[in-house]
């Protein structure tokens, strides 16, 4: 990375960063150091999927990673920040498919293989993407290492995974309830399933009892439903076994209301029912509710399914066969209305679960799936988290883990796809033939599409066409799997079947969830299963895990129980769980409400430093956040501040530099020394107070921030050092440095102390800063470097700052905060009456006995932070002018300026007359509004804060208006 002598006049992000981020990669500084001593520190990037854009979830990640690996980089520790991306099983086919149904295709017209084929050259053409916009937000993670969750040894993970699963009795095939995507035709994950307000109905619908002999009675029971369509797979009505109003109804059957079935169904009580929601009583469908499946299992009750999977009426419903969903669900209703069934009906407005790929609303449906049995897992994984081997940021999550572990259900591992890890379980043929159903390529071309209907049948109707058993197993692209057909499951591919020897053997069509391969992800990309490689010993289990606090239980709760069944100990040290991003109404960001932001827009209009340093400061562990432009414009005011600081101190330094050069150099010293800045001259010289004070709120910067970053408090720690740089080295020090430089100038080297400070605490506030704002900050040390004694080519590998306060550090800082409480009452009373700043007043401080020595002995500091003409400190307020004064008190002082001669006081009455009316107009208002009681029942209790906030500060700003005209002659 080049470098100039001076740094431009403006700050370019567009022109700095690419050139930056080159020159840390050129560096090999994402790497972890050879040399690095102490323990390592470790984050595997939560791998994004290789099908898409970067968004602010992304970018947030990105942000608290990078700072978090940035940091103890710079401590000196071996840091690693492994980067991964994701094939995205679901998603990526999903994209795939809609490309060739341009060209009126189907994946089953292409056949299996050559549709594997046309997603890994999709996957080929866009996974860059991902990868050049992760490096656009300044990631500093070791690209070396990249790894892809296809690659082969998360492959072999997966593999060996499964098969000691299943070999433990942990991994089984069978019917469970899952949530099924009628247009995808796959199982879903809970966290694929995304939830929309709608509005429909609720229907309560009677139950009628029947008698010993099965007629139905008047009376009955009534229920409460969104879904009358599944009433046809109803089997049973539970109630809550505490409830008196059904108590005498247990075991008494009712009749299934709905024409053509004469299904009778118990009463049945079970805890799980609320007796406080509707009227105390659920219609138990296990088919299709989750809650109903686990009640049927108690009670042994039949599983009858109503919806299918195109979402159609199933024939189990009777003359609502083959109906859509939606028009059974209306037709049922009226059926029930003209029956005389139908209680009644109310607008109901709930959340209704939508398939985060294709949009359509989802089914929970009964299915022959393959299934993780997480008891035993899941227990260890509490275990671990509960122990404090593994600890929750924020804390107030693990109580949530811990409920979640403690209430697991059987994961759902299999999805009806085709991209992704494909499940390694084989079905002989000839074992198992009769209840292995084979679809085959062939046929006739169905005339809309010009694709071939596939031949289907069992594998004994297909042998019995002539198909033998090689051709079947070679040839058929989908199967269906009967219940009781037994797998082949092993960590290498079975050449045979082990029961009978044939080598007809068919491969289980479906692939695993994402969630199985990511949750091995701690590991898998460190080399595991194969041989324990120096990766894996030196950086497993890893520091900090770091996600949002949507998928703890998706993602982190399923690491942590495959780390520890693999690997015997929890997958890392720490979770950190960030939160969401939101629009600035507070609003998730989503599709439907076209509210999504572009972090790379963002990045572009603000630059990058802007957009992490607003990510980052903007959140704290477990919160969501609000983006907004005002945030990211203090951000970038932030950044150009920084940058004319900086190239202020660059400034004086080079031309400091030159002075010194030229007095070395007259004075026949040797030449070596002409470049040495801050030379022994400049340090032997006694300390003023400004340079120790700000010395002493440097060191207390660093220790706070050290202990803020311990604890993950990532954004008061950068709001620390903003406030620090903004406020306090620019603001005061910078500018108590000008009134000594002006002052000597141009004389030696020795009249410059100010420089040696300058430069050490823009150094090191520049290296504080560094995890949030890389690209400025490296920017601008490189040019400061030429002036520092460090053997660090690069602010990325310089050490970061440590420091611990003292008592004398504290004297120093109480101090100094008298003399800011002077001038800051001065600036006060100069912003209060408008005077210009080419007006120098004379100013009377009556000081106690603290505040007098120190006053005495920064008459000039004073004179130029406030823009006065005379301090005269004195011990009683009787020995200042005080007739058309404007005074002041604050600690240890009292502030007099007389205005005669300053103001026009004529002008000024008139001026705060004016403002003092509107302020009472409006206080008058404000106190109108409080005083209704209508108001104040009404409105949410922080609106009713937020006015009485708003009157108390009019009270204020009218008080210290009378206090001004009082003043005045």
């Amino acid at each position: 990375m080049t470098t100039d002598a001076r740094l431009p006049k403006t700050y370019d992000p567009a022109a700095t960063e690419d050139s930056v981020y080159a020159f840390w990669e050129q560096g090999g500084w994402f790497a972890p150091a050879e040399d690095a001593e102490g323990d390592p520190f470790t984050i595997i990037m939560p791998p994004p999927n290789v099908t898409g854009a970067l968004h602010l979830g992304h970018a947030l990640t990105i942000t608290i990673e990078d700072a978090l690996i940035r940091w103890h980089r710079m401590l000196g520790e071996p840091a690693l920040w492994l980067p991964g991306l994701d094939h995205a099983g679901i998603a990526t086919q999903s994209v795939v498919e809609q490309e060739i149904a341009k060209e009126g295709l189907t994946r089953h017209d292409l056949g299996r293989e050559e549709f594997i084929e046309r997603v890994w050259t999709w996957v080929g053409r866009y996974r860059s993407r991902i990868e050049s916009q992760t490096r656009r937000m300044g990631a500093s993670c070791d690209w070396d290492r990249l790894v892809f969750t296809l690659d082969r040894t998360p492959r072999e993970a997966v593999r060996k995974t499964f098969a000691d699963l299943h070999r433990d009795g942990k991994i089984y095939r069978g019917h469970r309830i899952i949530t099924w995507d009628p247009q995808m035709l796959t199982a879903l994950s809970d966290v694929e399933v995304e939830y929309e307000e709608e509005e429909g109905k609720l229907w309560y619908v009677r139950y009628p009892f029947v008698d010993d002999d099965g007629n139905e009675l008047d009376d009955g029971i009534t229920i409460a439903t969104t879904r009358p369509e599944t009433i046809p797979a109803d089997v049973a009505v539970a109630v809550h076994p505490g409830d008196e109003r059904w108590q005498p109804h247990h075991g008494r059957l009712v009749r299934l209301p709905l024409r053509g079935f004469e299904r009778l169904m118990p009463i049945i009580p079970d805890d799980a029912i609320d007796p406080e929601f509707g009227t105390g009583a659920l219609k138990v469908t296990p088919g299709h509710d989750q809650l109903d499946f686990e009640i049927g299992e108690r009670h042994g009750l039949e599983t009858i399914s109503a919806i299918d999977w195109d979402g159609s009426l199933t024939a189990e419903t009777g003359l609502y066969a083959g109906m859509d969903r939606d028009e059974a669900r209306e037709l049922v209703a009226e059926h029930l209305r003209e029956d005389g069934y139908l209680v009644k009906e109310e607008v109901h407005v709930h959340n209704v679960a939508h398939s985060q790929r294709s949009g359509v609303v989802v089914e929970p449906l009964v299915s022959n799936q393959w299934f993780v049995d997480t008891t035993g897992l899941a227990a260890e994984a509490a275990r671990v988290v509960r122990d404090g081997e593994v600890r929750i940021v924020p804390e107030r999550s693990t109580s949530v883990y811990l409920q979640w572990m403690e209430n697991i259900r059987p994961w759902c591992i299999s999805r009806q796809l085709w991209w992704g890890h494909r499940i390694p379980a084989w079905y002989c043929l000839a074992c198992d033939g009769k209840e292995i159903i084979a679809s085959l390529p062939g046929g006739q071309s169905d005339g809309r599409t010009g694709s071939r209907e596939p031949i289907s049948g069992t594998v004994s109707e297909l042998r019995a066409g002539g198909r033998s058993l090689d051709e079947i197993a070679a040839s058929a692209f989908d199967v269906a799997i009967g219940e009781h057909v037994a797998p082949i499951v092993g960590h290498d591919d079975p050449s045979a079947c082990p029961e009978c020897g044939s080598n007809a053997l068919i491969q289980d069509p479906d692939v695993l969830d994402t969630w199985f391969s990511s949750g091995l992800w701690t590991h898998s990309t460190l080399g595991w299963p194969d041989a324990r490689g120096e990766d894996l010993e030196q950086f497993y289990p890893s520091s900090v895990m770091e996600t949002g606090y949507d998928i703890l239980f998706f993602w982190v709760a399923r690491m942590i129980m495959l780390g520890c069944y693999n690997m015997g100990r929890p997958p890392f040290e720490t979770v950190y769980l960030h939160g969401l991003v939101r629009d600035p109404l507070g609003r998730k960001m989503s599709k439907s409400l076209n509210n999504a932001i572009d972090p790379l827009e963002k990045a572009e209009q603000f630059g990058t430093d802007a957009l992490r340093f607003t990510l980052a400061t903007g959140s704290s562990p477990g919160n969501d956040m609000r983006l907004t432009d005002e945030h990211l414009e203090g951000a970038r005011n932030f950044a150009n501040k920084l940058w004319n600081g900086a190239r202020f101190v660059l400034g004086e330094a080079a031309r400091v530099q030159l002075i010194e050069a030229n007095r070395i150099l007259a004075d026949g010293r040797d030449d070596a020394l002409v470049n040495n800045v801050v030379g022994p001259d400049v340090a032997a010289q006694p300390p003023r107070l400004e340079d120790m004070w700000i010395r002493a709120r440097l060191k207390q910067l660093i220790a706070d921030t050290d202990h803020l970053l311990r604890n993950f408090q990532l954004g008061e720690a950068g709001r620390q050092i903003q406030d620090f740089l903004w406020g306090e080295f620019f603001d005061w020090y910078v500018e108590a440095s000008k009134i000594r430089m002006q002052r000597n100038q141009p004389k030696a080297l020795q009249d410059y102390s100010p420089m040696l400070v300058l430069i050490d605490v823009l150094d090191n506030a520049l290296r504080l800063l560094h995890p949030w704002m890389p690209f400025i900050t490296e920017a601008i040390w490189q040019q400061l470097h030429a002036y520092l004694d460090d053997s660090a080519k690069a602010l990325i590998v310089a050490r970061y700052p440590s420091a611990t306060t003292s008592d004398a550090d504290q004297e120093v800082l109480d101090r100094f905060g008298v003399l800011q409480g002077v001038v800051t009452a001065i600036r006060q009373i100069r912003a209060d009456y408008r005077l210009p700043r080419s007006v120098r007043p004379n100013v009377w401080v009556v000081a106690d006995e603290v505040a007098e020595p120190l006053l005495s002995e920064s008459i000039e500091l004073l004179q130029g932070l406030a823009q006065i003409a005379q301090v005269n400190i004195i011990g009683t307020r009787d020995q200042a002018p005080l007739e058309n004064a404007a005074a002041t008190t604050v600690a240890h002082v009292e502030v007099i300026i007389p205005l005669g001669g300053l103001i026009d006081s004529a002008q000024e009455r008139a001026r705060l007359d004016k403002e003092l009316a509107q302020i009472e107009g409006r206080l008058k208002g404000a106190e109108a509004k409080l005083a209704n009681e209508g108001f104040r029942s009404k409105a949410p209790a922080e609106v009713v804060a937020k006015a009485e906030a708003v009157a108390a500060d009019l009270r204020a700003q009218r008080g210290t208006l009378l206090e001004r005209l009082a003043s005045l002659p």
